[in-house]
């Protein structure tokens, strides 16, 4: 069974395989961190402001002139031109650089999307693969500009602060320090949780839009059986288990922020008690006291950022994990490592014992099927319903690969010539006519891309269709609707 992989991975495992996108931008992403680096000076640098000032005022009253305050006024305001300029950078360049990490992503998805069989499509549903590169790898976006800003601002104000404050009281340091484990520890605890809800609820979404999907492109069918209030009851069905699904990812995100108000309210306590002691030992002096309180103000906001960005982390994790499922999902329908581009010479067509079951629930259509279609020949299969007719017809094409047998086409085997080359040379006319959203024209030119107009209009007269579609209010330019659904049965199957 072709099916979108499922597995559970490892977010090492996927950061480890989503780093060659965030590296294709390398240039714009250490300019970005540079610049984030920019935007934690100010908060560095004012505790020790303060600082100076405290102490200046306390012991050197004489040495608190109008310059010093005027100078570390100036140095402060340089800082803030510095920080404003950086953020404006990560602002836009850093975004714009998600932006092109999500665009080379969703391209990856769609081409591989290209390359699955019909098996794929036959078991997953269009509105979960749609979901999958279209939401999911919005998400994307913040998390490739965010995720590096964020841990590396946040590892340089840790650092910095336990060096600068460790030059004050090492052992009052190691004692605030200390609460900071504790708080990871449980926060990446309820992380998992989290995650897991995240995923269900994505694969939800794409549980609804598939069924949206199916309801309104059926909206004929739905209102000639009068299926309105069904449609709506199994629409209120899937919507109450998004309601249920979001309440309970909501829930874990409050005991996550509940945790890190704790922990914060905990690092408070301690400074308090412990630097009140050390101040009364005469450990330390009061600006140092009050740096320590600017700096653990700062420290739990870091960690409170990183907290509150744990969201956006795993929607953004769970994002590339569903990108990479569906980039796991092999390709049952390739070209042979040697293959060569047929050469039709006559067309030929021999079904050499040939043997088919379907690989999802292993039903055997066809047995031993020995047949031979000569060139020019016009041959009509007759059968009942699911005798495998259209089956037949769809391993011409290699839609399906025989179970066993072989088919050829003068004397070559399909397997061994390349898909291009084959299905180039095949016309089909399907029982369930398919046209894509745009004009007439469009559609026609579709099969050769290259065809000039005269060609197309050639063809449209060829498949007696050049007299309809001139009636049409904008003739080969009439858009014919998603699915060719301005155009009647018979004209979809002539275009």
């Amino acid at each position: 069974m072709n099916q979108t992989v499922n597995r559970n991975y490892s977010a090492k495992e996927l950061i480890r395989r989503f780093l060659p996108y965030l590296m294709k931008y390398r240039k714009l992403l250490f300019f970005d961190l540079f610049c984030a680096s920019l935007t934690t000076l100010c908060d560095i640098v004012l505790p020790r402001i303060m600082s100076t000032l405290t102490n200046t005022a306390m012991y050197e009253p004489a040495a608190l002139t109008v310059g010093l305050i005027g100078k570390l006024a100036a140095l402060y305001v340089v800082l803030r031109l510095v920080d404003a300029a950086a953020y404006y950078y990560m602002c836009s360049q850093g975004h714009i650089m998600g932006v092109y990490i999500e665009t080379d992503m969703r391209t990856d998805a769609f081409a591989h999307l290209e390359t699955l069989s019909d098996s794929y499509y036959a078991n997953n549903k269009i509105g979960q693969i749609m979901g999958r590169i279209t939401n999911d790898l919005f998400d994307v976006t913040e998390f490739a500009h965010h995720c590096p800003e964020e841990f590396f601002i946040a590892a340089i104000k840790i650092v910095v602060s336990f060096v600068i404050l460790s030059f004050s009281s090492l052992p009052l340091t190691l004692i605030i320090f200390a609460c900071i484990p504790f708080m990871m520890y449980f926060s990446i605890k309820l992380n998992h949780a989290f995650r897991s809800a995240t995923k269900a609820q994505r694969v939800q979404i794409g549980e609804l839009n598939a069924q949206v999907e199916d309801s309104l492109l059926g909206q004929r069918v739905v209102k000639a059986f009068t299926a309105e209030e069904m449609e709506m009851e199994k629409f209120a069905s899937g919507n109450q288990v998004m309601k249920e699904l979001k309440k309970k990812r909501y829930k874990i995100m409050a005991v996550f922020n509940l945790s890190t108000r704790l922990f914060d309210g905990l690092m408070y306590v301690v400074t308090i008690i412990a630097g009140g002691l050390f101040m009364v030992h005469g450990k330390i002096s009061a600006g140092d006291m009050v740096a320590y309180m600017l700096y653990v103000t700062t420290l739990i906001a870091t960690v409170r950022r990183i907290v509150e960005f744990s969201e956006q982390f795993q929607m953004g994790i769970t994002g590339i994990e569903r990108f990479f499922e569906i980039m796991d999902t092999p390709s049952d329908i390739t070209d042979s490592p040697d293959a060569k581009d047929i050469v039709v010479d006559g067309g030929n067509i021999t079904f050499d014992h040939v043997t088919f079951e379907y690989p999802d629930d292993h039903n055997r259509v066809l047995h031993e099927i020995c047949l031979d279609i000569h060139a020019g020949e016009n041959l009509a299969l007759v059968g009942e319903s699911g005798g495998g007719k259209t089956t037949l017809s769809s391993l011409i094409p290699r839609f399906y690969d025989t179970t066993e047998g072989r088919i050829l086409i003068d004397g070559q085997d399909v397997r061994d010539v390349t898909l291009k080359s084959l299905r180039s040379n095949i016309g089909i006319v399907q029982q369930d006519v398919y046209l894509f959203a745009g004009s007439v024209y469009e559609n026609i030119l579709y099969g050769k891309p290259d065809a000039t107009e005269e060609e197309v209009y050639q063809a449209a007269k060829n498949a007696n269709a050049h007299e309809f579609i001139m009636s049409l209010p904008e003739g080969y330019q009439t858009d014919i609707g998603q699915r060719g659904i301005k155009l009647s049965g018979g004209q979809k199957q002539r275009v």
